[in-house]
């Protein structure tokens, strides 16, 4: 289901909690947003849709995947760049890695283990720092 953004700053700045499997639902509801706001956005955490969940939705460039419980294990080559959020209004400077590889759970709740770089590696720990509280 098509949920609405959250721009409420205190809600985006609270932690998020760690997923279950009862909360599948949720990267279900994130990938029906995520698709709605396509032309603007690239992923989403869950408290955007107003879950304080650990739940993220990243964009692959081929497809979209939902990641439960992501934590980033390695990461190399930090770099300067600046980012937007659909939350937020304009963009703000921050500090990215090049490299990634980040664990999490899939929808069959089997543990995964994925290596980013580039593009998708600066959504997904953009989309990370969200479960965190941590707004750019």
């Amino acid at each position: 289901m098509v949920k609405q953004i959250v721009r409420d700053i205190f809600f985006l700045g609270q932690p998020s909690e760690p997923a279950t499997k009862a909360d599948i639902q949720v990267g279900k509801d994130l990938q029906d947003t995520l698709q709605a706001n396509r032309e603007r956005c690239v992923g989403m955490a869950a408290n955007m849709i107003g879950v304080k969940k650990n739940i993220i939705i990243v964009n692959m460039g081929f497809m979209d995947v939902v990641m439960f419980n992501p934590v980033i294990v390695s990461k190399r080559d930090m770099y300067e760049t600046e980012e937007g959020c659909l939350s937020l209004d304009g963009v703000r400077k921050t500090t990215r890695y090049q490299e990634i590889e980040v664990d999490y759970y899939d929808f069959n709740w089997k543990k995964q283990r994925q290596k980013l770089s580039g593009w998708t590696a600066q959504i997904c720990q953009h989309e990370i720092d969200h479960l965190s509280g941590k707004i750019i």
